[in-house]
């Protein structure tokens, strides 16, 4: 089938905003009651609740997938600027941290930055503890920010240009120490007290912290990966103690963090040679089920350096046996763009039709839930959508309505 062209595909959703509200009934007047009021989320969060970021409303936003609803909205920094929207969760405090950064005049003048602690039921500011105004600001990422696995220590990536780590203790409240980490940018979390970083040689630094957050030590490993012949991406996944970075060629670079150690199994292929052709590639390109095993890989057909183009399937693979298991086809975003403003319903004939006449304009972002029942939440950023799966059959069970408008990174509670 032909692509359309991507002008024609503006055309077309415009045409959609233009008319969905006519074909789209209209939602019941607000009554006085609902005005004003504050509702406060479940002590236990749902299973399938999932936050999205978006940079132009510059909010994290709490959705229920199993309803299609928006439950609650965190607005973090100046607008225009600090793209990065990372929320960190701890179950424990029932807190979330947000590194943000705040100009004077909004997009200028007198910068500060902080680590702002946010209730996780009311998503209301508790605590704001003061950084160094060197916070990296770049498009949304998923490795701007880690907190070590005991939930006490963040860490903040900084470039100045200089690279570096902020040092936050969440329980005292306080700005302990500057790392600097030349050459070696984001960070994971990888241990108690302990984070690591990815250098442009290949190799990973390792900072380890004493008790009071002080840098113990700073190393480096071997190279872990050939950053000129076979570049990773940043867009890495955890599972347990294991961290899963793929390559632009779609090989998988396993970290175990277990240990006194970083330690690099070894990597192996995702595409095969039949799968000729097939890229990954994506804003959030891998997911993981820990409890199953399977890892989830967006794709796309593409040639070489397509690794952010948004991808139209979704390929799961068995971690322990190291094999491709499933293959789901998403959903057309362009399609529920234009069944969403029109009123058309899921099931409909009318978008059975759009579907066989509509190019897939892709998804940029992937997350499965970590229950016994998991979902596939897939977000679109051309145009903005969201759709839900059953991560075990891939079927299509739902849609989020309105998610809103530049999509970027998906985040589990």
């Amino acid at each position: 089938m032909a692509r359309i062209p991507r002008r024609s595909v503006a055309a077309l959703a415009l045409l959609a905003g233009l008319v969905g509200p006519l074909a789209a009934p209209r939602p019941a007047p607000a009554q006085p009651t609902d005005l004003g009021r504050v509702e406060r989320l479940p002590e236990q969060p749902g299973a399938h609740w999932f936050w999205l970021s978006d940079v132009l409303l510059h909010r994290t936003a709490l959705f229920d997938a199993d309803r299609g609803a928006l439950l609650g909205t965190i607005t973090a920094g100046s607008p225009g600027v600090g793209f990065v929207i990372n929320p960190l969760f701890s179950r424990e405090r029932h807190e979330i941290y947000l590194a943000e950064t705040y100009y004077a005049r909004g997009v200028r003048g007198e910068r500060t930055d902080v680590v702002t602690v946010y209730d996780d039921r009311t998503l209301a500011p508790l605590h704001e503890i003061p950084l160094p105004p060197h916070r990296a600001e770049y498009f949304a990422g998923i490795a701007a920010n880690a907190l070590s696995d005991d939930g006490r220590f963040l860490a903040v990536f900084n470039l100045t240009p200089a690279t570096s780590l902020s040092i936050v203790d969440v329980v005292a409240r306080r700005f302990v120490a500057e790392v600097p980490t030349p050459g070696c940018s984001l960070v994971y979390a990888g241990g108690a007290r302990r984070f690591f970083m990815l250098c442009a040689n290949g190799e990973a630094l390792v900072v380890t912290l004493d008790d009071t957050g002080e840098a113990r030590a700073v190393t480096r490993t071997a190279p872990f990966f050939d950053p000129r012949g076979d570049p990773i991406t940043e867009k890495a996944v955890r599972a347990g103690t294991l961290w899963y970075f793929v390559s632009f060629a779609g090989r998988l670079h396993p970290v175990d963090v277990s240990g006194e150690a970083l330690r690099f199994p070894e990597p192996w292929t995702l595409l095969e040679p039949a799968d000729a052709g097939w890229r990954v590639g994506g804003q959030q390109h891998l997911a993981v089920h820990a409890r199953s095993g399977r890892l989830y890989v967006l794709v796309h057909r593409g040639g070489p350096d397509t690794h952010k183009a948004s991808g139209t399937e979704v390929w799961v693979y068995d971690l322990a046996a190291r094999r491709r298991v499933a293959r789901v086809a998403l959903d057309n975003p362009l399609v529920a763009f234009v069944g969403q403003q029109t009123g058309l319903a899921p099931a409909s004939w009318t978008r059975a039709i759009l579907r066989r006449i509509l190019p897939n304009t892709g998804v940029s972002a992937i997350l499965v839930t970590q229950d016994e029942q998991p979902v596939l939440i897939a977000a679109a950023q051309e145009p903005p959508t969201v759709s839900i799966h059953d991560a075990t059959t891939g079927a299509v069970v739902g849609e989020v309505r309105d998610a809103g408008i530049a999509l970027s990174l998906l985040f589990a509670p």
